[in-house]
């Protein structure tokens, strides 16, 4: 007989971002970055786009996306992001990846710089203007 056991590691990063208000109205594409941290021996970064990133957004959805920050190939990871509403009401935004039907798998980030998008991140008239944590 014989067995295979397929290793799996957890993480998590807090990612705050003070004066969200102050935040918007950058620009479209523009995009507040977290440091990079370490889960399962690679590195992370959370890109934050307070107008969106693209133009069909029209600056009135956030877009967040989750990014390989080091070298790989073909890394697999499955996600979840929470905008966390800081104003007391509990309106939490969370895009899990844990959602997809367990048949297609985990997501594959190819390279460096591959992303992970929660589209469509939340309306950002919606969120709290004084403090956003991912």
């Amino acid at each position: 007989s014989s067995r295979s056991v397929t290793e799996t590691v957890n993480g998590s990063h807090r990612f705050v971002i003070q004066g969200y208000s102050l935040a918007k109205g950058m620009g479209v594409g523009k995009h507040i970055a977290s440091e990079t941290f370490a889960v399962g021996g690679y590195q992370w970064a959370i890109y934050f786009y307070p107008d969106g990133k693209n133009p069909e957004d029209n600056s009135a959805y956030v877009s967040v996306f989750i990014a390989l920050a080091s070298e790989g190939t073909d890394v697999r990871a499955l996600f979840e992001l929470t905008l966390q509403d800081q104003s007391g009401r509990g309106k939490h935004k969370v895009h899990s990846h844990f959602d997809r039907a367990l048949d297609a798998g985990p997501y594959t980030l190819k390279y460096r710089g591959s992303m992970w998008y929660a589209h469509p991140a939340s309306h950002r008239n919606h969120l709290s203007p004084a403090l956003i944590a991912l």
